[in-house]
Formats: C-alpha cells, sequence, structure tokens
C-alpha cells in the first residue's frame, strides 16, 4: 500500500499553483509608480550628495565603536527564548545612540523610531535579530585574529544589530533626514525555535506594522545579497506509540519504529519541482527504551520548506498519508493482541512563505546600493524575519550588514571586521534604508 501511495503522489507532483490567501493590501509607497531605471538614478543622487558622503565618512570613523559594539553584544547570550539580557543592552545602547524612545514590547523586542519629516507616509521597518541557535551556556567570549572575530552568534545576527546602530549615529551626524518614519526593531525569536516569534508579534500588534510601507531587515554577514523569496518551513513531530514489550518475550508484537522507518522511507519517495525550490528532512529520531526492549514510543521530527506554500501544503499532505499508511500496515503485519500502533502530528514550526518582485523599489534600491560600493547584487532565497511581511503583502527584503564572515550556526563562527570592506557593506545597507525611506537631498 506505501509502495502505491507514492506512485500517486508522484503522479500528482506537477506544479500546483498557489492558493489565494487572505492578505491586505500593501501601502503603496511614493517610489511604486516610478521605473526601475528612475529609482536607481535618484539613488545615484542620493549616494553623490554632500550628506550621505559625510554619512559614509562617519561609519569609517565611528568603525572602532561599532567592532566593540559587535564584541560587547557577542558576549551577552541571547540563547532561544533567552533574549531579555541581550534585549536590555541594546535598549540601552539604542536610546545613548540617536533612539531615546527605545523601550521593550511585550515579548521582548526593542523598538525605537527615527521620525520623519511627514508624519502622514507610512514607516519604513528595518530589523536585526537579538536571538541566536545557541543554547543557554555556550561560551560566547569573543577571540580575536588580527581583524578576525570569532565567537558563536557573532555574525548571525549580532553584526547587524551592531551595523544598526552604527547606521544611526552616521545619519545622524551627517544630519540626514527621510521623509519616512524608520522603525527600527532588535527582535527576539527568529532562529529555528523561536519560529518568528518576535516579528509575528510585531507585525499582530504594532499598529507601526500593520501599515509599514516595507520592511529591510538586516542579517548576517556578507553585502550584494538580496533576499526577496522567503523560503517558508513547516515542522512536525510525528510521535509513533505502541503497547512495547520485552524483545523475546514479546516479539512478533507491532512495533512503532518499523511504522517510523516505513515513514521516512514513503517521505523520501516524494517528488519535489526544481522551481519552485522544495526540500524536506527527516532530521532527528529518539525514543525507546532499551536495546532489549520493543519500543513503546519513538519520535521523528520533519522538516519540509519551499518558496512556495503551495508546495509546502502538498508535502505536508503527503507526508501525512505517508504516515497513516505506514501505521495501517504495521498493524496490518503483526500481533495487536497488546495494542496497536497510533501517530499523533505535533507541530513545532511553522513558517510563512512569501516573494517580493525582484523589481520592486526596495529590491532596485538595494541593488543599486550594492553596486554603487562595488559589490554585484545577486538575489537569494533564504528564511528570515522579512518572512513575515512578504506573506502578508508588504514589500520585504533581507539584506548583509557588511564585511566577510563564515561558520554561521555552528560554534566556530567567524566574521572579519576588516575596516574598507566593513564600512562598504554598512554604506550600502545604509543606502537602502535611506532610499526605502525617502531621504531629503
Amino acid at each position: 500500500m506505501l509502495t502505491t501511495l507514492i506512485l500517486a503522489l508522484a503522479a500528482a507532483s506537477a506544479p500546483v499553483a498557489e492558493s489565494a490567501a487572505p492578505r491586505r493590501p500593501a501601502p503603496v509607497p511614493a517610489s511604486a509608480a516610478k521605473a526601475p531605471g528612475e529609482l536607481a538614478r535618484e539613488l545615484e543622487r542620493l549616494l553623490a550628495s554632500r550628506r550621505f558622503a559625510a554619512a559614509r565618512e562617519a561609519l569609517r570613523a565611528d568603525h572602532a565603536r561599532l567592532v566593540d559594539d559587535i564584541v560587547t553584544l557577542t558576549e551577552i547570550p541571547a540563547p532561544p527564548f533567552g533574549e531579555e539580557a541581550r534585549g536590555r543592552a541594546m535598549a540601552a545602547m539604542m536610546r545613548a545612540g540617536g533612539l531615546p524612545d527605545a523601550a521593550i514590547d511585550g515579548i521582548g523586542n526593542v523598538i525605537a523610531t527615527r521620525r520623519g519629516t511627514t508624519p502622514a507616509l507610512a514607516p519604513l521597518i528595518v530589523a536585526a535579530h537579538l536571538d541566536t541557535v545557541f543554547p543557554a551556556g555556550t561560551d560566547v567570549k569573543v577571540r580575536r585574529e588580527g581583524t578576525r572575530l570569532m565567537a558563536p552568534g557573532i555574525g548571525d545576527d549580532t553584526l547587524g544589530l551592531a551595523v544598526m546602530l552604527a547606521m544611526v549615529r552616521a545619519m545622524d551626524k551627517a544630519g540626514i533626514r527621510t521623509e519616512r518614519d524608520i522603525v527600527f526593531i532588535a527582535n527576539v525569536g527568529e532562529e529555528g525555535p523561536g519560529d518568528l516569534r518576535g516579528m509575528r508579534h510585531f507585525f499582530a500588534q504594532d499598529p507601526r506594522a500593520k501599515q509599514a510601507a516595507g520592511f529591510i531587515t538586516i542579517d548576517g554577514a556578507g553585502a550584494g545579497w538580496i533576499t526577496t523569496r522567503g523560503v517558508g518551513s513547516r515542522r512536525w513531530r510525528l510521535v509513533f506509540d505502541g503497547p512495547g514489550g520485552h524483545s523475546f518475550d514479546k516479539f512478533g508484537i507491532v512495533n512503532p519504529l518499523a511504522a517510523l522507518a516505513r515513514t521516512v522511507t514513503g517521505l523520501y519517495g516524494i517528488p519535489v519541482p526544481a522551481q519552485p525550490r522544495t526540500t524536506y528532512s527527516a532530521s532527528v529520531v529518539g525514543g525507546g527504551t532499551s536495546v532489549n526492549t520493543i519500543p513503546a514510543q519513538v519520535f521523528l521530527d520533519v522538516d519540509i520548506r519551499s518558496e512556495s506554500p503551495a508546495e509546502i501544503d502538498r508535502i505536508d499532505t503527503a507526508l501525512h498519508a505517508i504516515a497513516t499508511a505506514a501505521v495501517d500496515e504495521e498493524n496490518r503485519a503483526r500481533s495487536t493482541d497488546g495494542g496497536r500502533i497510533a501517530v499523533t502530528f505535533k507541530p513545532i514550526g511553522n513558517r510563512p512563505a512569501g516573494t517580493t518582485p525582484e523589481t520592486a523599489p526596495l529590491a532596485v534600491i538595494a541593488a543599486t546600493a550594492a553596486r554603487a560600493e562595488g559589490f554585484a547584487p545577486h538575489f537569494v532565497p533564504l528564511s528570515t524575519d522579512a518572512n513575515v511581511p512578504m506573506n502578508l503583502g508588504i514589500p520585504a527584503i533581507a539584506i548583509g550588514a557588511g564585511g566577510d564572515g563564515g561558520g554561521a550556526h555552528a560554534p566556530s563562527e567567524w566574521i572579519d571586521v576588516a575596516e574598507d570592506a566593513s564600512v562598504r557593506g554598512a554604506a550600502a545597507a545604509m543606502a537602502t534604508v535611506l532610499g526605502g525611506a525617502n531621504a531629503l537631498p
């Protein structure tokens, strides 16, 4: 039966059109009616202005403070659901750096507003996340080798937090004003188990978020990359229960581990399209009591990812059908005198997918800013805080904070804070923000 089911899924593997999810109409930025070439020329004029040159020079003069901020924040642990101490420090640094209204909301996000000249315009939201993937107790002491800094979480996304602070100081020093308010948010819960909880809360509860003209998250090292396709994910823990018993005495009864194994085999028979890119993973297994015991319970964690919500739904439906068939097959194959096998799906993550067109104003502005600083713009699909506004129909992108880096999500994570690359990357990020907020010449 399981083989028949997989063949049926293969026959149904043609691309599926995305269902129309209810979304609010996005506020239309003043620049939305402008052609990409005109938008690029406007930003180029801003980048050639004396004020931007002054802001860029302020970034360079402030580089040592940027590095200090990176080290200070990195060495404050921020494990999933444990960002409070870093949030308090970030709030104090925002207030000291020109954002006096910085405050912590009900879930732990730190939010502050840089006022624009035209309050009636919808604001631009600019974010970087407080949390790291590393558990409590991880050694987060920063080690230095020349311009290379090494510590868990230093690039993802402590660097983004520090660049956001440096950007505000540079804009203030240069006297740059924007038409739109810029709402800066250092948010909780971006990484895996956080499941975008900080950004979900912000867009559900904060009136400024609900009326946003656009959203930019600064997430990780590098420059030139732009994310306009938010990779969604759905994560399940499948718990298989059975009667259990002694491996010799009860041999021949149903075994939940056999149903789990069939489920994994079935999952890996599901076809996926190359576009939109879609993946799945049987990632974690556990359970059982001892080597001489038929387990009474085992579990399997599964991650499903795609740029398309419809593809996520398709794989999800297939997984449910495969697990149900695997359980039924095991219950037919062996004795159920002591009880039957059952499977329960427990949700452990659900990230919405979304897309901002590569021709959208924010994407054009980000690409122009990258080129102006000598970087080749390129578009990459990722799962970031930008997924939330994208899914709501709000123009949103993710960009890098500059410099170089590697080893994200590994204890060996590192960034290079060599001045030139750091300043050019931070300047590109700042230019993107200024373009999105309608900076005044």
